[in-house]
């Protein structure tokens, strides 16, 4: 008799391959261009830069323009002093900078992101480097 098992060399394939999902991973790097615009995002680059590593050097009334005193509880900002109990100022411009990310970016986010953004910023030195 004979039984009703295929042969070892007869077995059953499956009639479809598995393929992964995923693709290889390949990597992404920010290409060079040149031209006014780029001219002109550089010169922000810097000019961003500049203000960024530069106001904590900038003298104002005998000490730094801008100033976190922690030790005394006192916030210089230009000519400004801040203490611990003005915190309401400090709602109040974190609402209205609220409100002014949001105008500003209806308005001119495409500038803002294309010149000023920090990740373009350290994006082109970062390219630069």
């Amino acid at each position: 008799m004979t039984s009703a098992s295929p042969r070892p060399s007869q077995e059953a394939k499956p009639s479809f391959v598995e393929e992964s999902l995923y693709e290889v991973h390949q990597k992404v790097h920010p290409r060079a261009v040149s031209g006014i615009f780029a001219t002109w995002r550089w010169a922000l680059v810097w000019i961003t830069q500049l203000i960024y590593y530069g106001v904590c050097w900038l003298p104002w009334n005998g000490r730094q323009a801008v100033l976190f005193d922690l030790v005394e509880r006192k916030f210089y900002i230009f000519g400004l002093v801040f203490w611990p109990q003005d915190v309401i100022f400090l709602a109040i411009l974190l609402i209205i900078s609220a409100y002014s990310l949001f105008l500003f970016t209806a308005v001119g986010g495409r500038l803002w992101c294309g010149y000023a953004c920090p990740q373009t910023v350290y994006t082109e030195i970062f390219t630069w480097i």
